[in-house]
């Protein structure tokens, strides 16, 4: 069984007992063994146990029920979010709009006010006067489709939206960069089009609409 070797003492014990856990270990649902056992196990004291325990538990890998034990809540813990966007390529930020947008798109369709309907339209009206610089255009653009984001009326599309902007916008800047042509005519209708769908609430039209814009994107990269 692997020692700790030097401090903190809490944290390489959670590193421990996450290896564990993602080896098979002990699977989804199951109880740990008891700070007893698992002390000896990891060369450490039961308080270190218990602090490696807390760590994991913040990271939602382990949950601790009151006079149940200590039981394993998912097979890894996430990284952060922020170091997953920064590593993510062009490819994959698409990807994610087409999984989050393509659905915002049909609930919009389906739950647009005519507040939302207006704040969409100023979008695009703003879209369109900014087809000449990339980092205005980009700026406009985003601001258009988290308009559709928002109008689907559910918090954590929006939250999800939010949390990779300014991923999305680093990465529609740089696609944006290696095609050399952007802002078209065609390009601005597709959009048009998509809030048409919306305004008009045709949940399926607003859906491929928004699949098949960044879809377009993403076939133009691979």
């Amino acid at each position: 069984m692997a020692q700790l070797r030097r401090a903190p003492l809490a944290d390489q014990a959670a590193e421990l007992l996450l290896e564990r856990i993602r080896s098979g270990e002990w699977g989804l649902g199951e109880k740990l063994p008891g700070e007893t056992s698992l002390a000896p196990q990891l060369g450490v004291g039961r308080s270190t146990v218990r602090e490696a325990i807390r760590q994991l538990a913040g990271r939602g890998v382990l949950a601790s029920r009151q006079g149940a034990g200590v039981f394993v809540t998912a097979l890894d813990a996430p990284e952060d979010w922020d170091v997953v966007l920064r590593r993510a390529g062009i490819v994959s930020v698409i990807e994610a709009r087409i999984a989050i947008e393509t659905e915002a798109a049909a609930l919009a369709a389906a739950r647009r006010t005519p507040a939302d309907l207006r704040a969409i339209r100023r979008a695009l009206a703003q879209r369109a006067e900014h087809r000449s610089d990339i980092e205005s255009h980009v700026d406009a653009d985003t601001a258009f489709h988290r308009a559709i984001v928002a109008a689907a009326h559910n918090p954590v599309l929006i939250e999800l939206f939010d949390s990779f902007t300014p991923r999305l916008r680093e990465a529609m800047i740089d696609m944006l960069r290696i095609r050399k042509e952007f802002g078209s005519d065609a390009d601005h209708a597709a959009h048009t089009e998509l809030a048409d769908a919306i305004a008009d609430r045709e949940e399926t039209a607003a859906a491929e609409r928004s699949r098949t814009h960044l879809l377009t994107l993403r076939e133009g990269l691979t």
